[in-house]
């Protein structure tokens, strides 16, 4: 009889970690070049060392963490350039994956897309940075689910994942009190059917908000 080996409780609480830092990251709860070290962490979550710097170690490889030569831990922070080169990206996927996601583009989905736009419409109003940032990517990615393109949204995803930080803080800048009115175009596209008009929609709006990044 083979005896189960004994779960890794290092690999349990590097998960845990990963995750928690990974959503941090993406939804901008942390500045732009904001520095991070493994105890400070560890302190954090509770974990030891290993976890830490195996949960890190990750994200590093993501993109959602910057290692420097000197072993410094930072989130991203981004030249012009970068966000630029980021935004071009977004705007070649994003609209490709909402294509392929019209076709299963029912009423019960646009109801749900309307209404996490509500919630990003409140965070917008309350001016919760953070709050709109994540109800944003959500309303994207609820959408591009139905694409059913795993690969093309792991690669959205890490693009995410190095804008979330400047993102926060270009939106807490901007004092921003009303939602993306792309939003509107991207539903109205939906109910129509209409594919090159939900291609556009979704290209002015990835660009249009990075353009004030960039700025």
């Amino acid at each position: 009889m083979i005896t189960p080996r004994p779960a890794d409780p290092n690999a349990a609480a590097h998960e845990r970690v990963y995750r928690s830092l990974r959503q941090q990251v993406l939804h901008g709860e942390l500045a732009p070049g904001q520095a991070l070290t493994l105890r400070g962490i560890g302190r954090q979550f509770g974990v030891s060392m290993t976890p830490a710097r195996e949960a890190v170690r990750r994200l590093v490889a993501e993109g959602a963490l910057t290692l420097s030569s000197s072993g410094r831990v930072t989130t991203p922070e981004l030249s012009p350039e970068r966000i630029e080169e980021l935004a071009a990206i977004r705007a070649m996927l994003e609209p490709e994956m909402a294509a392929r996601a019209l076709p299963r583009a029912h009423f019960a989905l646009i109801e749900r897309l309307a209404a996490i736009n509500a919630l990003n419409a409140e965070a917008a109003v309350k001016q919760d940075a953070v709050g709109y940032v994540r109800t944003n990517l959500e309303f994207h990615r609820t959408l591009y689910l139905r694409a059913q393109t795993p690969a093309m949204l792991a690669l959205c995803e890490t693009v995410w994942l190095q804008l979330g930080p400047t993102m926060r803080a270009v939106y807490a800048r901007l004092r921003r009190t009303e939602p993306p009115q792309h939003h509107r175009m991207i539903l109205a596209a939906l109910k129509a059917g209409d594919e090159p008009g939900l291609r556009l929609a979704i290209r002015t709006d990835v660009t249009q908000g990075l353009r004030h990044l960039s700025g």
